[in-house]
């Protein structure tokens, strides 16, 4: 005689076992190559760009770590002294030479601009002539970028903030051998018509 079928029961699906994490390894340690120091004691840079006070492009400067650290790497003006990169500087050196020459025709062409321009800048002021504000590097800048002219807040060289209406003669520091004046002309502002 023949069993009965039984029926089968479906089989619990097993239960997975814990997986063994393997122990995280520490991480390797980095060897950065030894940061050149100069006879002073401070960090040998070799600089990307000119940087005014400290040398031009392609120099081998010393400076403190912290200006090197802070200032001068992370805005890419230099980087550090190593034989590829000194040889890279080799081998480009005439063409940062090509660039900074032409650099320095553009600003000389700028310069002779400023010399020539009148910049006039509206301003409040009392009946006097005295300037409810003053008019400083930052409106200078931006008055010469509306003509055109391309020139940083920080190139406008002021003794102080010009604070009555008046034509003043303003020196523009474009490069380290390169200087030129311009002329501002502070006018008092039109006052709205009343209705």
């Amino acid at each position: 005689m023949a069993q009965p079928k039984t029926a089968k029961k479906p089989k619990a699906p097993a239960a997975k076992a814990p997986e063994k994490k393997k122990p995280a390894l520490p991480p390797k340690k980095v060897r950065k190559p030894p940061v050149p120091r100069g006879a002073h004691g401070g960090i040998q840079l070799l600089l990307i760009d000119d940087v005014e006070h400290l040398g031009k492009a392609g120099d081998v400067v010393e400076v403190k770590p912290g200006y090197a650290r802070n200032y001068l790497l992370p805005r890419g003006h230099a980087t550090y002294v190593t034989p590829h990169n000194l040889r890279l500087l080799e081998l480009h050196r005439i063409k940062v030479e090509k660039m900074r020459q032409a650099k320095l025709a553009d600003l000389r062409a700028l310069s002779e601009q400023l010399q020539r321009v009148t910049v006039t800048i509206e301003a409040n002021a009392n009946a006097e002539g005295h300037l409810y504000g003053s008019i400083g590097p930052l409106e200078i800048s931006k008055a010469l970028k509306a003509m055109n002219l391309h020139v940083e807040p920080d190139q406008v060289r002021l003794e102080g903030p010009l604070r009555e209406l008046a034509l003043y003669a303003v020196k523009v520091h474009l490069a380290s051998e390169i200087e030129s004046e311009v002329k501002v002309l502070v006018i008092g502002a039109s006052a709205p018509e009343k209705r």
